[in-house]
């Protein structure tokens, strides 16, 4: 199954449930006041957010009046190329230092840990040579799951003892991928409840280490998020923005929700592009995330295949 394919695959509940009906509603006619009403309705319904919902539709109606654009099949075209703009990162990922490292946080249950594997199993697909950092010492077996999804993934991994230091861990584990001549190192951190201010402070002190372990080192924060969540995940994602210097999203579980729509108002709100999405279960179902894929899978009509 090609990418375009299995994205369009993951997308199938949000566009069955909303997304298809857009594309149904806006190519069924000329556009009129009452389309734009009625695909605002639709918008919020797909959880992109009040906001963002008129933020679109603003958008929309001055494209067509710009253009001159007479049919709803023109209209849906632009709609989509507003939805790419919005969703495309301004920038590449930091990933040109030696090594590049990822810290990867976010609360409990949103995919975390399962998402580093898969990142792990992404890059070594590619080439890379990829380390592990078992950064959450706090939770009871954490590293050793993730020495079993390393194992999976076929990639070394740097744990220290249940109670230990995470920037001790990171810090030896960046030293390591260094001396080792490996490209990537993906940490691990302790799944934080993002009201807790002593340990968003922990994950700055983080950061902070990965330079002191190899100046030659680049780091991107990329925080998970659970799709399932809709609206609710972009509240907690501020408050990890905030503390964290989080730079970009994982957002998980795009499979298992009507919500998709909320990849556009995570955008539009936080100012963070999504870098990667999960579709599925399989070690292969996270993908690097393409603002063009999204919008044409997300605005199939019913019936259409990708």
């Amino acid at each position: 199954m090609g990418f375009f394919e299995k994205l369009g695959e993951g997308l199938r509940k949000t566009r069955d449930s909303v997304f298809g009906s857009i594309a149904d509603l806006m190519t069924a006619s000329e556009i009129t006041d009452e389309t734009y009403d009625e695909l605002e309705e639709q918008l919020i319904l797909a959880d992109t957010g009040a906001e963002t919902a008129v933020q679109l539709v603003d958008e929309l109606r001055e494209a067509v009046r710009k253009n001159h654009l007479k049919t709803g099949e023109q209209a849906l075209e632009a709609l989509k190329e507003i939805v790419r703009e919005m969703l495309r990162a301004d920038a590449p990922m930091q990933m040109s230092g030696h090594p590049a490292v990822i810290l990867v946080i976010g609360v409990n249950g949103v995919g975390k840990t399962t998402s580093i594997a898969k990142l792990a199993h992404l890059y070594t697909e590619q080439g890379k040579r990829v380390m592990l950092a078992a950064g959450d010492t706090f939770r009871a077996a954490a590293a050793d799951q993730l020495c079993v999804w390393a194992e999976r993934a076929g990639v070394p991994v740097v744990k220290h003892s249940e109670g230990a230091d995470p920037a001790a861990v990171i810090f030896d584990a960046v030293q390591s991928a260094a001396s080792r001549g490996c490209d990537i190192v993906i940490c691990d951190t302790a799944g934080r409840l993002h009201n807790k201010k002593n340990l968003m402070n922990e994950l700055s002190k983080i950061s902070r280490v990965v330079n002191k372990a190899c100046e030659s080192a680049s780091v991107e924060t990329l925080l998970v998020l659970d799709a399932i969540t809709g609206q609710n995940a972009i509240s907690q994602a501020s408050q990890f923005i905030d503390a964290a210097g989080a730079t970009g999203i994982i957002l998980t579980k795009l499979d298992g929700t009507a919500k998709g729509g909320a990849v556009i108002s995570i955008k539009a709100k936080l100012g963070l592009p999504v870098r990667f999405v999960g579709v599925g279960e399989r070690m292969d179902d996270l993908m690097e995330f393409d603002a063009d894929a999204f919008a044409n899978a997300l605005f199939l009509r019913k019936g259409e295949e990708t």
